[in-house]
């Protein structure tokens, strides 16, 4: 049995399956179908009822992006299939509206959009709460969304200053002396931050931003004795914070300042001797009013499909040597 899509343009078909179709073939492997194109329509040929409703939804829901934007790429095509994969009934998603009811960050005139309940659930959460932690593997979002919703405030004039911070521990390297003066010191550390940032508005602009003191770079080391106000504060690999500098990072927010605290307790470069601020602050600080944690998983992996094979094969050996320690 064949399900169809159908386009209202050559246009809008072209931008969702790319440039000589080469979207269709990265299609075919995540949806595990065949596709064919058919004038303005877009078909599947599977006699699964399951799969074929997951093309219409996945295709329906690529439609709306081309409307808003020239071209998809394969990491966005991955991003819409892992919320239409992991969390709802398929033949649920069928029937719904692409964008009803979804979170949304929108930066002059461009929309991001949440992918997937823990996303939904991580951008309310920042909208309602003072303290925010997103914590959960690499590649789902909590850093780049932190971001682009810190961005957000800062250039809606909702919030004076946009402050980055993070621990400035090597993951398992020793990198030595950085020249320059502490930004250019810990400029490589916040890339990723520079990474969000930049695809949103263009280097010229943050750094313009930069120059007003809008947005400012404070090493963790130079945080005590300061009270932050009017700001939206990120603490980005929170994990790599001792238990000390957790609670002097939580005590410098003042009136009016967001703090939005990022980590991947998996992945924590600590001494084995130190403990996570972060893990410490998971257990402590749950049921203040005005914080909130939100826990992401595997399944909100929107990076690549190899990455969430490979966050899910290495909890499979550490689970297994946990069970072969307690043996």
């Amino acid at each position: 049995m064949d399900s169809f899509v159908h386009f209202v343009n050559e246009e809008q078909m072209g931008r969702v399956c790319g440039i000589n179709d080469r979207n269709l073939p990265y299609m075919e492997a995540l949806l595990g179908c065949e596709l064919y194109v058919k004038g303005n329509l877009l078909a599947c040929t599977d006699k699964d009822e399951q799969r074929g409703a997951r093309f219409t939804s996945l295709v329906s829901r690529l439609k709306e992006m081309a409307d808003k934007k020239e071209g998809i790429s394969e990491a966005e095509i991955f991003m819409e299939y892992q919320s239409l994969k992991n969390y709802q009934p398929v033949m649920e998603l069928a029937q719904k509206p692409v964008e009803e009811a979804k979170p949304s960050i929108c930066i002059q005139n461009r929309f991001i959009y949440s992918k997937g309940p823990h996303q939904e659930q991580y951008l309310l959460s920042m909208e309602q709460n003072q303290i925010v932690f997103g914590i959960g593997p690499a590649g789902t979002g909590k850093t780049y969304l932190a971001v682009i919703y810190a961005l957000s405030l800062l250039l809606t004039g909702k919030k004076q200053k946009m402050i980055l911070t993070r621990p400035i521990i090597e993951a398992g390297e020793n990198l030595g002396f950085l020249p320059g003066d502490v930004s250019q010191k810990i400029n490589p550390y916040l890339k990723p931050l520079y990474d969000a940032m930049e695809s949103m508005i263009s280097p010229a602009n943050i750094h313009r931003l930069e120059d007003s003191g809008s947005i400012e770079i404070a090493p963790m080391a130079y945080m005590r004795g300061r009270s932050l106000q009017n700001a939206v504060v990120i603490l980005d690999e929170a994990q790599n914070t001792t238990k000390e500098q957790m609670k002097m990072f939580l005590t410098r927010l003042g009136e009016g300042t967001n703090a939005i605290i990022t980590g991947d307790i998996s992945q924590i470069d600590l001494p084995r001797n130190k403990e996570s601020g972060l893990v410490h602050a998971l257990h402590i600080l749950e049921g203040i009013q005005g914080l909130d944690f939100v826990l992401f998983d595997s399944r909100d992996v929107v990076r690549s499909r190899i990455v969430q094979k490979i966050i899910d094969a290495y909890a499979q050996d550490t689970e297994s040597t946990t069970k072969g320690l307690q043996k």
